[in-house]
């Protein structure tokens, strides 16, 4: 069994290395206490002049794909985070159900069907934290896939090809993969861990093999999306699920609810990728230019630059997000420098223009 399982990973990393990747990591911490973080890497080949967004209950959306696009009114407000100010690619909302879009290079979102309602990639996940207040109802309602998914490239003609994990307050999870057409749903609090290439079959495949060895003898070091997954699970597992005496101390008022999140924190630096790195062969391998950790017990989101100094968060209970309150901005591009709670630093601004899709 573990000469096979070898034989595996040595085939399935071998087959990643082979892969462009604009690289991601998540993880999805469950503690003491009903403690539950979810953090998360944002890896990517420049800087995407991210913003922070609030966006209360009661907004009118479109797919934004044409006039077969859905139409909703959101149920939960949300903090989110805004990829060059068109789409959102982070995000919590007020019952602590969050979401994280990753790049998957196989996703392959389909030919599109112009009998199906279409959704610009740009709204999936504000779908999402729009209309979901955990885990298991939205995994129902996708299911029955409502709308299809139409992904133009970026502006500057990168694709967008993405898969999506969702965590709620109570620590389950799921994440969506789009493999050859079709949906592919892993729905289930022991998906814990998500990277990029390849599939997320594929990845848990690796994982075992990893987990066969044990973390304490040997991890991979690289990189590569399949190796930060196995460096991540076992992090992730080692770390402390109570108040641990030797640090405690060290956390604001010696309370669990930082270490938990400082703990996070630490797995996902553990697992970045340093800023300007750069492999010959791997011309698209990206650095670590954010983290977030979103609190979902205590509905508090993280923001933690590599490229800025200081990591600041918000109060979601500080914040007006019931229907008619104005949509806010916190503008985090050009290096601005935030630290502690930011809630009051928010200035109220017209939305951005979610990418729009071409109707099929």
């Amino acid at each position: 069994m573990r000469r096979h399982l070898f034989a595996l990973g040595v085939a399935l990393s071998s087959s990643v290395a082979t892969l462009s990747s604009y690289a991601c990591t998540r993880t999805l911490y469950v503690g003491e206490d009903n403690t539950v973080i979810t953090g998360r890497n944002m890896d990517w080949s420049e800087d995407m002049g991210s913003n922070m967004w609030i966006f209360p209950a009661g907004i009118h959306h479109d797919g934004n794909a044409g006039p077969n696009s859905p139409k909703w009114t959101s149920r939960y407000g949300s903090v989110i985070i805004a990829g060059y100010d068109i789409g959102s690619v982070d995000g919590i909302n007020e019952k602590g159900l969050v979401m994280n879009a990753l790049y998957l290079a196989e996703t392959d979102f389909g030919k599109p069907n112009p009998k199906r309602p279409h959704m610009a990639i740009s709204l999936w996940g504000q779908y999402i934290l729009d209309n979901f207040p955990n885990v298991d109802e939205a995994v129902r309602a996708l299911a029955k896939e409502p709308f299809q998914i139409i992904a133009p490239p970026l502006p500057n003609g990168k694709p967008l090809t993405i898969h999506m994990s969702i965590s709620d307050a109570t620590g389950d999870s799921a994440i969506f993969e789009y493999i050859d057409g079709k949906l592919v749903i892993h729905h289930g609090r022991q998906y814990k861990v998500m990277t990029n290439s390849p599939i997320y079959d594929k990845q848990l495949a690796l994982y075992e093999y990893w987990e066969s060895i044990g973390g304490l003898k040997f991890l991979p070091g690289t990189n590569r999306a399949a190796d930060r997954f196995a460096r991540a699970s076992f992090l992730l597992d080692a770390v402390p699920k109570k108040p641990d005496p030797n640090y405690i101390k060290g956390v604001p008022n010696q309370d669990y609810q930082f270490q938990a999140v400082a703990e996070v924190l630490s797995v996902q630096r553990a697992v970045s990728v340093p800023v300007g790195i750069s492999t010959p062969d791997q011309p698209n391998l990206s650095s670590t230019i954010w983290h977030t950790v979103a609190d979902q017990k205590n509905l508090t989101y993280y923001f933690d630059s590599a490229t800025t100094p200081n990591t600041f968060w918000v109060d979601l209970h500080k914040l007006d997000l019931k229907p008619g309150a104005p949509v806010k901005k916190l503008t985090m591009a050009g290096g601005r420098v935030y630290s502690g709670e930011v809630s009051g630093q928010f200035v109220e601004t017209p939305s951005f223009k979610f990418m729009p899709a071409p109707a099929p």
